[in-house]
């Protein structure tokens, strides 16, 4: 049995309340902020590190994708603001439409952007609406999206426990540099990531585990020199790309992807295995194995790709790239077959690629007043893994924000929410919420 240690009992002095309180200033949780904040409420975002955007800025996954089905865009709202804005930067780069079909010219001049259908069986893959971004950019337009809606935000404040009363939350307690503190709220967002929130409230989730990543950008790469070796050498490009994702521990198709800033290639790589994003010794053990496999890719490219004779470490993401840890078992648990077949529900309200998301899979079970938003909505491990990506967790969390504002408008609680009228807000909001499926979409339950 574990050794524990009992601590002196005291009071938490109160910092804040608000309508809502969003625990989480990644890509969801501003999303879910800035719905609620635009529909009426008071709202508190809670952020652990010094910076909003989570894995997107923070974990620098710099390909928005999983938006676009065939040739409708299917994620739109704050996610599509997002890229308009980091685009008005010159830090963020979409194809032009007229470049998003199947060709290999266009394909040539695109894959290094990682702007292409991943999931399309033809040759070339078509390029799609997908953009490519700057980890700063993200940032700084998120910075700018939050303070123009009015929330008030609280970095540096790393989460604790949550505060429940009679089955109900009423917000959370946080770490700081100026102690415990709490936040209250009428209605709480989990957009940790890691279903933090929840789980300390005592609602029923799973776990589950996927690679982690140690994501990383080289600086000074001769782009042109590097794709030309690419296309002219294909042979003796293969070997050394072989080599590079042995080093990696395996990686996507593309290693390194280019980035709106010159001569700057992104690389969401290693690729770490059988560990536990909620480990800190695994944790641990990510961040030195994925330096050192870094130390020994570029020792290689710099000896034989060209390209990359004079590369070198910009930066190593400062968090790590965990994919999957605990996942909520909601109302609804998604499932793999949901996703792969396209199904559509009558109370979709998030969509991602050809996929929708039911509400139900954001309310959490035996806890009132508390929505989930992010990769830890409610679906089975096999699920998760293939409906994650940023954009419809952007989705999920611009749904909550403004269910957030139904519930409070109507006087009800969150799992009583009008689904109609949350479609229709959201619709007239500029999000699409799913609710008119598209034409391959499968079975749907508003048929029965």
């Amino acid at each position: 049995m574990s050794k524990m240690i009992n601590e002196p009992g005291g009071q938490v002095p109160v910092v804040a309340e608000a309508d809502l309180v969003v625990v989480g200033g990644g890509p969801a949780g501003i999303s879910a902020a800035v719905a609620g904040a635009r529909n009426g409420l008071s709202v508190v975002l809670l952020e652990r590190y010094a910076y909003l955007g989570g894995l997107a800025s923070g974990g620098m996954v710099l390909v928005l994708d999983d938006m676009s089905n065939g040739d409708e865009i299917s994620v739109r709202g704050v996610c599509g603001e997002m890229i308009d804005r980091m685009t008005r930067m010159g830090l963020c780069v979409v194809p032009p439409e007229a470049d998003r079909f199947s060709d290999d010219t266009v394909f040539r001049r695109w894959a290094r952007w990682g702007l292409y259908d991943f999931h399309s069986h033809t040759k070339p893959q078509p390029i799609c609406y997908a953009a490519a971004f700057d980890p700063d950019g993200f940032k700084r337009a998120s910075n700018d999206m939050i303070a123009d809606a009015g929330v008030t935000l609280r970095l540096h404040s790393w989460f604790s426990r949550t505060i429940v009363e009679d089955g109900v939350a009423k917000g959370v307690i946080c770490e700081s540099k100026a102690g415990r503190q709490a936040v209250l709220g009428k209605v709480v967002i989990d957009a940790t990531g890691d279903l933090d929130v929840a789980a300390s409230a005592g609602a029923p989730f799973s776990q589950g585990s996927f690679i982690v990543t140690t994501v990383f950008r080289l600086g000074n790469v001769d782009f042109d020199k590097a794709e030309r070796f690419e296309y002219e050498e294909p042979e003796a490009f293969a070997v050394i790309d072989r080599e590079a994702k042995r080093i990696m521990g395996g990686s996507w198709e593309r290693w390194w992807l280019k980035t709106p800033l010159p001569g700057v290639a992104w690389c969401n790589c290693p690729h770490m295995a059988g560990l536990d994003g909620l480990s800190v010794e695994d944790m641990t053990q990510a961040d030195f194995r994925g330096r050192v496999r870094i130390e020994a890719l570029v020792t290689l490219v710099r000896e034989k790709m060209p390209g990359f004779k004079d590369c070198f470490v910009v930066d190593v993401a400062p968090q790590l790239g965990v994919r999957q840890s605990r996942m909520l078992e909601g109302e609804y648990v998604m499932t793999k077959n949901d996703v792969s077949t396209r199904r559509h529900f009558a109370d979709t309200v998030a969509r991602g690629r050809d996929y929708y998301y039911p509400y139900r899979s954001f309310i959490p079970k035996h806890v009132g007043q508390l929505l989930v938003a992010g990769r830890h909505y409610s679906a089975t491990p096999a699920a998760q893994r293939i409906s994650r990506e940023i954009p419809p967790c952007m989705a999920m969390g611009e749904a909550t924000g403004v269910a957030a504002a139904l519930a409070l408008e109507s006087n009800v609680g969150v799992d009583k929410v009008d689904i109609s009228a949350l479609q229709a807000r959201l619709r007239a909001q500029g999000a699409d919420p799913g609710d008119q499926p598209a034409a391959n979409a499968g079975f749907s339950e508003a048929a029965e």
